[in-house]
């Protein structure tokens, strides 16, 4: 374990999050971590100096749970990809860019998304939609084993009851999973597209994509977005292109990319910007009404399709419950106002459930959005792996202190 201090050449570049308005935030102390070991050693340094910890893989946290000012315990260099047998075993301080090259050359790929820097760890823990998710399920639904060390420094790999709740519950509530094994699938041949219009089309755009893109056969993921100047649907798909009832869009297609360069292709540039999101999940087509007004608010819409294997994971059989939605809405912007007055108008018509990988502090009822009818079983896992509330934060399973 080395530990960095506010003085180390290092410590800037460790401290500092994806995420721009959480940049303020400074740890005591950065803890290193190479091994299960050094974890293990950091927090004995934590609990030893009454200090909070943190773990973080990639520090996106839209809620900021990556950000300390007490012990960050920084995992980037646990970030090996091996195979054996067709399960991938992969570091917790790996980012999604080195587990896609890494997996590609043995053929295989995990189901996740497409931002390159995004943790695998927070990624995994919380759910983790991505292109191949309708095809293949969450990405925390291939996790077969985990390494975890507990509060107390003792190592647990992964037992049934643990790595259940790990599936989905959120990152960073049990303990510090310092790996993860998943079952791995064969890194697909592959269509990129993008089907673009005019901001002004948006509207009608919306109501018949949520109305066809859940229903997509698997091989499809068409996920939709509104900006500030177009609308544009965009994904791939594992099977000859079709663009189904968008034949009218500016169609831009590849088909000669490999697995790595296609999720690279849909990736977003760094946003240096302070950007403020919310979201929900919706069961229902949202009304034309609610559509045109929140097209008012100025704000950018992400709709994300379920559907297929998302759904058809019983909701206890993971901690992730949200297994009965049609699609993830989440509004953007840099007048958090807009944004909470765009949430404002899509949440009569939404289900009240929240993605864990987007945490919304201002979520009513955080118990039930986040967890749904696995609160119970989580709060009581809760007790059991992490009795000292040790990896704690506000809206976490025991409690802020």
């Amino acid at each position: 374990m080395e530990l960095i201090g506010p003085d180390h050449d290092l410590y800037d570049v460790l401290r500092r999050p994806a995420q721009p308005q959480y940049d303020a935030v400074r740890p005591a102390v950065i803890a290193r971590c190479r091994s299960t070991d050094d974890v293990a050693e950091a927090l004995a340094y934590a609990r030893s100096r009454g200090l909070p910890v943190t773990p973080r893989g990639g520090g996106h946290c839209f809620a900021g749970r990556s950000s300390t000012t007490g012990l960050l315990i920084e995992l980037s260099p646990l970030s090996e990809v091996s195979v054996a047998d067709g399960r991938a075993t992969i570091g917790a301080g790996a980012r999604l860019a080195e587990v896609y090259r890494g997996l590609h050359e043995y053929g295989l790929t995990i189901p996740a998304g497409c931002g390159p820097t995004v943790g695998i760890a927070g990624l995994t823990l919380g759910g983790g939609l991505g292109l191949l998710g309708r095809r293949y399920g969450l990405t925390c639904d291939r996790l077969v084993a985990a390494t975890v060390v507990l509060a107390d420094g003792n190592v647990v790999e992964g037992d049934d009851e643990l790595l259940w709740a790990l599936r989905g519950a959120g990152g960073g509530q049990f303990g510090v999973v310092t790996s993860l094994v998943f079952d791995a699938v064969p890194s697909p041949a592959a269509t990129r597209f993008r089907i673009r219009w005019a901001r002004e089309r948006a509207a009608e755009v919306i109501a018949t994509w949520q109305e066809w893109a859940p229903d997509a056969a698997d091989e499809v993921t068409a996920s939709l977005a509104v900006t500030g100047d177009r609308v544009e649907v965009f994904g791939a798909s594992l099977d000859r292109f079709d663009p189904g009832p968008f034949v009218d869009g500016e169609i831009d297609v590849r088909d000669d990319l490999s697995w790595p360069e296609l999720k690279r292709s849909l990736s977003e540039e760094d946003d240096e910007r302070v950007v403020h999101s919310r979201s929900e999940f919706v069961r229902a087509a949202l009304p034309r009404a609610v559509i045109d007004e929140l097209l008012g608010t100025g704000c950018e819409l992400n709709f994300t399709p379920m559907g297929g294997a998302y759904n058809r994971v019983p909701v206890d059989a993971t901690a992730f419950a949200h297994r009965d939605e049609r699609f993830l809405l989440e509004h953007v912007g840099t007048d958090r106002d807009a944004v909470r007055r765009s949430w404002s108008i899509a949440h009569p018509h939404a289900s009240g459930h929240v993605y864990p990988n987007f945490p919304d502090p201002d979520v009513p009822d955080w118990h039930t959005a986040y967890h749904g009818p696995n609160y119970e079983r989580l709060l009581s896992l809760k007790h059991t792996y992490d009795p000292t509330n040790t990896f704690t934060f506000p809206q976490a399973l025991g409690g802020a202190r």
